[in-house]
């Protein structure tokens, strides 16, 4: 991670659930949860009685849980749960509550004395919170903080037990688990030997779910586990075409691999698997608009719901999902610009209630990394949708070379969906894809770095991971400039520290305006957003410069744009600058989704 001004503030990102509901019985207690080993092997507890996990982690409808047969969900983070804590009580449902521990990734340091102390701290004030609450059924103590190489580091297993120790001493009532990215490497043994105070093993499995009993026993694991994360392949375990763009499975065949994840990863374990987290109850975006959602963003369900349902409560919903038999193109994948492309489809519905379809084309977002980052979603192409029905559409492709998507839903009549989708290459010289981001949620993976500090530095911070008010997602820019009168400002740069001595930038030629949303603390802020600035004066000039001046910012998010038209994008190092003018008290700006668009 570049430079990070208050990087301890990513300790808050993880996904953070809670919906409005009625308060607690201040007569409730907490129902005491033990781990017991037995003749048959290990058994989870709750108030005396045998409690198998049928869960699900994710934002989706807490009611629609239970009425399907789950009994229990997972939270990422720990804060602000008491409404979600509450609802899921009077639900009949548990809750297993995380603790986020820090990420390298994000920017945490789990060799500084001082993060990890502050770390232990958090989550020695969310036990002591949440610990006597009836919905608790164990603490979640970080999500992948390993990191996805070989996941052994002594320090980072250090400061995870040092966190169940201090956990088991304030809530003896609740077991411990920590949840690993697959048990790869050293993933078991460390869990296994360097984390006595850790109950139990959390495992975030996609692709290798069926196999993970399998797996463990023979990695040496003998804690019992819990399939924390569960559903079909993920984006980095799927075949992916000449292009390097991977095939999606449609929602009809997810379903099927819900089904042999959670029977042969979890109920093929007894005494050792103690039940599972599906993922994700909602909707999310992460490499398509469709990957890993068992919900649609309208709140449709996808077969996968279905599924969970018959194997959660016995018996299949009384109408089930749209089912997508096949989605093929006439011809090749590869078209030239402007081309028109048709496509045809297979699609029913198992009740004959009545169906309609969406069919859309959108750039490919390119972004397969692991992590689980939010991204943002990608808006369809206006007017590339000729015609369409259950049985096809016609496309008309954009004229701009590069990869795209097209989608297609299904709906019936009952709340259910389907959705299936192929990509698709528009042959030419392919600039850099648009949108393409400065800022999305977290300076990893993004292309600029907020290197390049200037005026008066030393009154100036950036917390690129805020978490109190996003305009979306789970985190904005915040920047602080604590100088009386006078200025500060911040050149993205490429590569980093470049002020004209080296090569780098992107071609960005193709976009029309730079646009992001902003807010002052408490408005009339002053402040000026630019593209480029290094000048014909260096070896490696911006290829254009252009800005907006004298923005006066207000106490709510707006959206901002610089215009680029007559702007030569063919190099741009610097991409993005901000520069914001003293006052006589602080002066807060937060920054969001910064992006160069069409």
């Amino acid at each position: 991670m570049q430079r990070l001004i208050g990087s301890v503030s990513t300790l808050a990102l993880g996904i953070l659930l809670g919906c409005l509901s009625t308060p607690t019985p201040a007569s409730a207690q907490a129902i005491p949860v033990e781990l017991r080993k037995t003749d048959q092997g290990w058994q989870l507890l709750r108030g005396g009685e045998a409690y198998f996990i049928r869960g699900a982690g994710g934002s989706a409808s807490l009611q629609q849980l239970a009425q399907a047969g789950g009994n229990s969900i997972r939270t990422w983070g720990a804060d602000d749960l008491d409404a979600l804590l509450d609802e899921a009580h009077e639900l009949g449902l548990t809750v297993t509550v995380g603790i986020w521990l820090g990420h390298e990734r994000h920017g945490f340091d789990y060799g500084d004395e001082d993060q990890v102390r502050e770390q232990l701290e958090l989550a020695r004030e969310a036990v002591l919170r949440y610990r006597d609450h009836p919905a608790l059924l164990m603490w979640g103590i970080g999500n992948e903080m390993e990191g996805f190489e070989d996941g052994g580091d002594p320090v980072i297993w250090a400061a995870v037990n040092d966190v169940a120790e201090m956990v088991k001493e304030l809530d003896p009532a609740h077991p411990t688990m920590t949840v690993t990215a697959e048990i790869g490497g050293a993933r078991v043994r460390s869990v296994q030997e360097l984390c006595p105070a850790i109950d139990i093993h959390g495992i975030n499995a996609y692709g290798g779910a069926p196999s993970i009993a399998e797996r463990y026993r023979a990695a040496g694991g003998t804690k019992p586990y819990v399939l924390t994360e569960f559903g079909h392949p993920g984006i980095w375990e799927i075949p992916s075409n000449d292009w390097g763009a991977p095939f999606e499975m449609s929602s009809t065949d997810k379903a099927a691999y819900y089904r042999r994840s959670y029977e042969q990863g979890v109920l093929a374990a007894p005494g050792l698997g103690l039940g599972s987290y599906v993922f994700t109850w909602g909707f999310k975006m992460e490499a398509t608009a469709t990957w890993f959602g068992m919900f649609l963003p309208d709140g449709s369900q996808l077969a996968a719901v279905d599924t969970m349902t018959e194997l959660w409560s016995g018996q299949p919903p009384a109408n089930l999902a749209p089912v997508i038999e096949s989605l093929t193109i006439d011809g090749e994948a590869r078209v030239d610009p402007g081309e028109k492309v048709r496509l045809r489809a297979v699609v029913s519905g198992p009740e004959d209630a009545g169906l309609r379809v969406l069919w859309a084309l959108r750039q490919e977002s390119g972004d397969y990394s692991t992590g689980g980052d939010f991204r943002p979603m990608l808006p369809d192409i206006d007017g590339a949708v000729l015609d369409g029905s259950l049985n096809g559409a016609t496309l008309r492709m954009p004229e701009d070379p590069g990869a795209y998507r097209v989608f297609l839903y299904v709906y019936d009549d009952a709340g259910k969906a389907a959705t299936a989708n192929l990509p698709l290459l528009v042959k030419g010289e392919v600039r850099t894809p648009l949108p393409f981001y400065v800022y999305a949620d977290g300076f990893e993976g993004m292309p600029w770095v907020p290197s390049g500090w200037m005026g008066g530095i030393d009154s100036l911070s950036l917390d690129g991971a805020n978490t109190d008010n996003p305009h979306d997602g789970p985190a904005s820019i915040r920047l602080r400039y604590e100088g009386e009168f006078g200025w500060a400002g911040i050149a993205w740069q490429h590569p980093a520290n470049n002020w004209g001595d080296q090569e780098g930038g992107y071609d960005l030629r193709g976009a029309k305006q730079l646009e992001l949303w902003a807010q002052g603390e408490y408005g009339g802020e002053r402040v000026k957003f630019g593209v480029g600035l290094l000048g014909d004066d260096k070896p490696h000039p911006d290829s254009g410069i252009t800005s907006v001046n004298d923005i006066v910012l207000t106490s709510e998010w707006r959206p901002y744009r610089v215009p680029l038209k007559n702007v030569d994008l063919s190099s741009i190092k610097t991409g993005f600058v901000i520069t914001l003018e003293g006052r006589r008290s602080p002066v807060t700006v937060y920054l969001d989704n910064i992006r160069y668009t069409r």
